[in-house]
């Protein structure tokens, strides 16, 4: 699984804007809040579903397991 991490100074629409020109199949949102409270955002950009998971059934779900 090849992985491209954003750590750009730019704010977070211009980096999802760019995401969306590269055609990533997925997007793993990490944030203060959910990290906090144990959780991380997953996008299917083919579908445009949004899922909230813990970082390890999100990992789960990329690498092909149920998630």
């Amino acid at each position: 699984m090849d992985v491209l991490y954003d750590d750009t100074s730019e704010r977070a629409g211009a980096k999802f804007a760019k995401m969306d020109l590269v055609g990533l199949p997925w997007q793993l949102m990490l944030g203060p809040r959910g990290l906090k409270a144990g959780i991380v955002e997953l996008k299917n950009r083919a579908t445009g579903e949004r899922e909230e998971l813990t970082p390890d059934a999100a990992f789960a779900k990329l690498a092909g397991g149920k998630g």
